[in-house]
């Protein structure tokens, strides 16, 4: 099996050499026909895409656009370079059933990635400089069709000098700006990354993150943008996020992953490195959590008289787990695992109308 992102190779092998596997051909095109749907005010065949991670570049974006996926996330960036975690980044992640937050158990994890469901993801959110992936984040957002949409993910840096929160706000606000430079038509703004810490994620610093996203909107207007949250135990902690955010904000997407423990076969750590024992998993042992939140998301949205867009995120392995997620109340669907597995996840969603989206 070969992967769009060869999760063998390193991070920096496959900017610059990828995308690999189907996504190294063009795609046999069929009659694209009219856009349907709405996503955050853009018109899109279907409301589905692939998330931040591992569209690691402009060419990873073009040929998701190519294998229609009609909605392109560029992997995270930053206002300064920041390197990649030492190599490798990517397990086969072993968990019988779900993955629940408050497991206590290591999980065994090894690179018998060819049968792989559920993976590791502990890259640490490396960036180049912003006069690198401006330039390609532009051409990205231009390699879109009719009926597609580039989103720039982004985020902050706590400065290495000391300048709490407030100079933490700034650098959110220069990211966001840089971002929108490209001509990004959604940006969205990463609270949630599981190499940035666990229990100590943004998102679930409701009164900064409510501080970030205002100043953020200020920045960048009209402009849509959407908040990237982690998994939230705790149903009360998401509901104050919701209502101190959502006359903000235009959108969340939920979930980024689940940590865990993970370990080899030895019972020692497997991915090297100092504070690397516990790794985000995604995949289709997470499909719970991500569906949850949507649920959650929907009603606490309700509650709020909110006009949000939710976008569902986890075990998205098939079409029929995309039109799981709608059901759920998802106004948006993306797939990072289940599009590495299956690169023609995008053209099986496309064959499918679901009336629980959002026509134009």
């Amino acid at each position: 099996m070969t992967w769009f992102y060869d999760p063998r190779a390193t991070y920096e092998h496959n900017r610059e050499h990828g995308p690999f596997g189907a996504f190294a051909t063009p795609a046999e095109h069929a009659e694209p026909g009219v856009p349907e749907m709405d996503f955050l005010g853009n018109a899109v065949h279907r409301p589905f895409g692939i998330p931040a991670g591992p569209l690691v570049n402009a060419a990873f974006c073009e040929a998701a656009f190519e294998h229609r996926f009609d909605i392109a996330v560029y992997k995270t960036v930053r206002t300064r370079a920041h390197p990649a975690h030492p190599f490798p980044h990517t397990l086969a992640v072993h968990v019988e059933g779900d993955l629940l937050p408050d497991r206590a158990a290591p999980v065994l994890a090894d690179d018998a990635l060819d049968q792989a469901t559920s993976i590791s993801n502990s890259f640490g959110v490396p960036s180049r400089n912003p006069d690198e992936w401006q330039p390609d984040m532009a051409r990205a957002v231009a390699s879109a069709a009719e009926g597609q949409v580039l989103v720039g993910s982004f985020q902050g840096s706590r400065p290495l000098a000391q300048g709490g929160d407030a100079a933490y706000i700034a650098d959110h606000v220069t990211a966001a700006r840089l971002t929108a430079q490209t001509g990004a038509p959604v940006l969205e703004m990463n609270l949630s990354c599981p190499n940035e810490g666990t229990g100590s994620l943004l998102c679930f610093d409701t009164e900064l993150v409510a501080r970030i996203a205002a100043a953020v909107k200020e920045e960048i207007g009209d402009l849509p943008l959407v908040l990237k949250l982690a998994y939230f135990a705790d149903d009360a902690a998401l509901r104050l996020l919701v209502n101190a955010t959502a006359g903000i904000v235009d959108g969340y997407a939920a979930i980024n992953t689940i940590p865990a423990t993970l370990v080899d076969a030895g019972g020692q750590q497997a991915l090297p490195g100092k504070g690397r024992e516990r790794a985000g998993v995604c995949g289709a042992s997470i499909r719970w959590a991500g569906l949850d939140m949507v649920r959650r998301l929907v009603r606490h949205r309700a509650d709020a008289g909110a006009d949000v867009t939710i976008i569902g995120v986890g075990g998205v392995m098939t079409a029929d787990d995309a039109e799981t997620y709608a059901a759920a109340g998802a106004d948006a669907v993306m797939s990072a695992t289940g599009a590495l597995l299956n690169p023609g996840l995008g053209a099986a969603v496309r064959r499918v109308s679901w009336p629980s989206f959002t026509a134009l």
